[in-house]
């Protein structure tokens, strides 16, 4: 497809599954409040609790019955095309994105698997994602939430492990979130819209209401409530090459989800009590934690310099003897001063970097540089040296190692910005 094409169909998908997401997850926040704030003493016949409220200008009093009215209102409004855009929409932006572009951005550099192969993974960890889930749910384990929320989460990190084998990081982040979202739309479409399907039935049709099936269905709203800020992060994740980039990516986005889940819960419960205001700090000691262990440079010792140990592929532009010569070259300086020159870096990044970071883009994906990165000139490669040492050391870019960066040229890389990022 054409590049031009493929950068509005993203832009216009993304653009909807951010407002239908928005909208989503704002109404499972405010009703998750809504249920935490009622007033429960002395309520009237058939309420479990009310609520008073000012907004906008203007005074609410909204009202919780028990299991519903004694005959239902003219106009009831319903919490659905929300959840399901926001899937719908996501579903279309893995495909644009993932599954029309596999080489680039799905498949793990130098695995050799297909695009079929991939999407066919990338599908059936969706599909089996949703029946393990149910099945767990409505098995005996589902009578003890705390032990099937920490299955779920084994289960889940395990997903992230698997697919990271397989997939690139950033393919296999995304792929959790696919997960855990078609989780959440599952439970709205399959558990929480019949139940209150049911309960509206039973009050038209004046049968008393079961109510075993509005509590399943608040038992899977809060899984939603719970798993959004896991979510929400996945869905910003392909910024941050840190994280899906590392070795480590599956365990990073573990530790991720439980200080998400963690300032949740606090959230969640501070109407009642302070007693879990111990979790923010605890998660914000833990991002600080994270980020000092994910640094390259986290477990090396301070007086080592990083020496390259194989030569630099050449444009072809350059002579075989030639390439020898510069190369042998860039070997005795290192072995002497352990400095890398910008001339160096310079080959690297107009071979492995600028065919796609340019103003005029050579790969064919691309119709303008991603990102808006360029590196045409050494001002341009100097005032984004960090940026390209963090994507190159964390194996983020080249996108599927596509240009086939070596190890070694990312370690000159690292070495190069590490001594100033000089380029004279």
């Amino acid at each position: 497809m054409d590049p031009h094409i493929t950068e509005w169909l993203n832009l216009a998908i993304r653009w909807v599954h951010m407002i239908v997401g928005i909208a989503w997850i704002g109404a499972s926040f405010y009703f998750v409040w809504l249920e935490n704030n009622l007033n429960r003493v002395n309520p009237k016949t058939g309420l479990s609790g009310d609520l008073w409220a000012i907004h906008g200008g203007g005074i609410y009093h909204l009202e919780k019955y028990k299991l519903a009215p004694p005959e239902m209102p003219e106009h009831l409004h319903w919490f659905k095309w929300e959840a399901y855009f926001t899937w719908i929409t996501g579903v279309l932006l893995l495909a644009v994105v993932y599954y029309l572009n596999a080489e680039i951005y799905l498949i793990a550099p130098g695995s050799g698997m297909s695009p079929s192969t991939a999407i066919a993974i990338g599908v059936s960890a969706l599909v089996a994602g949703w029946f393990i889930y149910d099945l767990l749910c409505d098995s005996p384990l589902g009578k003890t939430p705390i032990l099937l929320g920490a299955v779920l989460f084994v289960l889940l990190v395990g997903a992230a492990y698997g697919l990271a084998q397989v997939f690139s990081g950033r393919g296999a982040y995304i792929h959790v979130g696919a997960i855990i979202g078609t989780i959440m739309v599952g439970n709205v479409f399959r558990v929480i819209m019949p139940a209150q399907r049911n309960l509206v039935s039973a009050i038209e049709e004046g049968r008393e209401p079961d109510p075993a099936l509005p509590a399943k269905g608040l038992l899977r709203s809060r899984h939603n409530n719970y798993l959004t800020l896991p979510v929400l992060f996945i869905m910003i994740s392909n910024h941050f090459p840190s994280t899906y980039g590392s070795e480590y990516n599956w365990a990073i986005l573990a530790g991720l989800a439980i200080f998400s889940i963690l300032v949740r819960h606090y959230f969640n419960t501070r109407h009642g009590s302070q007693k879990y205001a111990w979790t923010v700090p605890v998660a914000a000691l833990g991002m600080i934690t994270l980020a000092f262990v994910t640094s390259p440079y986290a477990t090396m010792p301070a007086n080592e310099s990083v020496k390259a140990t194989k030569v630099v592929e050449m444009p072809a532009t350059h002579s075989a003897d030639t390439a020898s010569e510069q190369q042998q070259g860039e070997l005795d300086q290192l072995a002497q001063s352990n400095s890398v020159s910008f001339s160096t870096i310079n080959e690297v990044i107009q071979q492995r970097c600028a065919v796609c970071h340019s103003a005029t883009p050579t790969h064919a994906a691309f119709a303008a540089a991603p990102a808006g990165v360029l590196l045409d000139t050494p001002a341009e490669i100097q005032a984004n040296s960090p940026r390209i040492a963090q994507t190159v050391t964390t194996k983020y870019m080249p996108l599927g190692n596509m240009t086939q960066m070596t190890d070694d040229e990312r370690t000159l890389i690292g070495t190069w910005v590490e001594q100033g990022a000089m380029i004279n």
